[in-house]
């Protein structure tokens, strides 16, 4: 069995953060291991306050698992402080695993600020390097690039500017936009782009997470990323289209659907 270590925050209602994580790694037959790196106060309407997780604290929970468990992969999503990054950055690099999916989440859904400008820069200097793959969505990658990013050129464009600060591979995804599809963006060695029908659906609370989640089990598995990419995809459609409707707001997803993933 594979270990997939995730380092996120906590979303106390289930949907997003660290559970979401271990749900997903779970499904897909993995065994799942995590580090706080900060409690959110949230749930599906939004995202009411967070206590951050000292450096010291994300080191030390850090070290207690990588001084135990032989880690495959690793998903890394909020990290609020400059100080927390240079904890995990230096935490990894003592410890580097096969595979890094980092999913650089910023803001939430509805609006909350989740990570200040300099964790935001520390995030670019001292994990892009290490990352296999940075998977940010449209706002995070123009957050990221200083561009707008409307359509797949601009998508396109995003992807190759976060090349230059130093990505080895960038998955845009483009869940957020409008119409039939929702396409996902590749920018590695080449180009390629991932199609699927889109669900129209509220119940789309922690996707991010769970999407990122699904393509670190899959590389740790022995995918290559091109061949994760759909498989990750189409575990997230059905996670979406069998959400259970829980919540008041945008509903958390369906961590186990069916499927052969």
């Amino acid at each position: 069995m594979k270990t997939v270590l995730t380092i996120a925050g906590f979303d106390p209602s289930g949907g997003a953060g660290i559970l979401a994580d271990v749900k997903t790694i779970s499904r897909f037959g993995c065994y799942g291991a995590a580090a706080v790196t900060s409690l959110t106060l949230q749930n599906t309407q939004g995202v009411f306050g967070a206590y951050h997780q000292t450096p010291d604290a994300v080191g030390r929970q850090l070290k207690a698992i990588f001084d135990d468990l032989d880690v495959d992969a690793i998903k890394i999503g909020m990290l609020p402080t400059p100080e927390v990054v240079e904890a995990v950055a230096d935490s990894i690099s003592a410890n580097p695993p096969s595979y890094i999916v980092l999913d650089p989440v910023i803001r939430s859904t509805t609006g909350f600020e989740l990570v200040d400008e300099n964790a935001l820069q520390a995030i670019i200097q001292r994990l892009f390097p290490l990352a296999s793959v940075v998977t940010p969505n449209a706002d995070e990658a123009g957050r990221i690039s200083g561009l707008s990013v409307r359509d797949q050129p601009e998508m396109e464009q995003a992807a190759r500017k976060m090349i230059a600060l130093g990505a080895s591979s960038v998955l845009v995804t483009g869940g957020d936009f409008e119409g039939d599809f929702a396409t996902d963006l590749l920018v590695d060695h080449g180009l390629v782009a991932f199609k699927t029908r889109r669900v129209q659906s509220r119940q789309t609370h922690g996707t991010g997470c769970t999407f990122s989640s699904a393509l670190a089990c899959l590389l740790a598995q022995g995918y290559t990323l091109r061949e994760s990419i759909p498989i990750a995809k189409e575990y997230l459609v059905e996670a979406i289209r069998t959400a259970p409707g829980l919540g008041r707001g945008r509903g958390p997803l369906n961590h186990f659907p069916e499927g052969s993933y």
